[in-house]
């Protein structure tokens, strides 16, 4: 069994951080949410990829390579891993990216992840864990990140740029509202990490990016991307 959770202080040298945070949030795919129910007062964007799709992702988001490093798949596993067992087992094979805006007043009601459940074609299926950065704090009131196991609370997080959570990705979750200027915003960067078999895993596609930042975000994002080499088919 995986522990609840663990709280990372410092999770990324600060340099790292900087670039990460300051690529994601100025993206030109930043828009309203793509997720609906307990997102909808969010903003954002979303991937989905799998191992496949990693070069892709990296390719348009090369900012993110230091947080993928330690983040996904056996890092996060291994951090909600008690010592005593060895052998990592079910390791991520499938993610959820999802950039959370959250303005102030607004909140994420209580949830347990599950959105590539439906892609997949399976049911009850939620994340092996689910991996949050928070990239910027207003220095508020509020803003909690709080944990259940069921009905019992096991978890109440004060969230700090720079810091990571990981925690089970069967445990219900919420985000608490915070005191805050207009303008103020609750960024996160927040991935789901799923374990399938081969046949759900299949019905995904390698790379994927979610955005309702309209076409005029759509074409900015596509004009800073690198160019890439080609080849005519004989």
């Amino acid at each position: 069994m995986l522990k609840v959770y663990r709280h990372q202080r410092g999770a990324l040298p600060s340099p790292q951080f900087e670039a990460l945070r300051d690529g994601l949030l100025t993206s030109a795919l930043v828009g309203v949410s793509t997720l609906n129910g307990p997102f909808e007062s969010s903003r954002g964007f979303g991937v989905t990829f799998t191992e496949a799709g990693k070069p892709e992702l990296l390719s348009r988001f090369p900012m993110l390579a230091p947080w993928v490093d330690r983040a996904l798949g056996a890092p996060a596993i291994r951090a909600l891993t008690p010592f005593w067992r060895r052998t990592l087992t079910r390791l991520p094979n499938a993610w959820y990216l999802n950039l959370l805006l959250v303005g102030p007043g607004a909140s994420v009601a209580r949830h347990i992840d599950g959105t590539l459940m439906k892609p997949a074609g399976v049911t009850n299926h939620p994340p092996e864990c689910v991996s949050v950065l928070y990239l910027s704090v207003p220095s508020t009131k509020g803003g909690e990140l709080a944990i259940w196991n069921g009905s019992i609370p096991v978890g109440f997080i004060a969230p700090r740029p720079r810091d990571a959570v990981h925690f089970r990705g069967d445990l219900a979750h919420m985000v608490r509202p915070y005191e805050g200027p207009p303008e103020s915003r609750r960024a996160s960067l927040v991935i789901e990490q799923y374990h399938f078999e081969p046949e759900a895993l299949a019905r995904l596609p390698a790379f994927h990016v979610e955005s309702r930042a309209g076409f005029e975000g759509y074409l900015r994002s596509h004009a800073s991307r690198p160019p890439r080499d080609f080849e005519l088919e004989p």
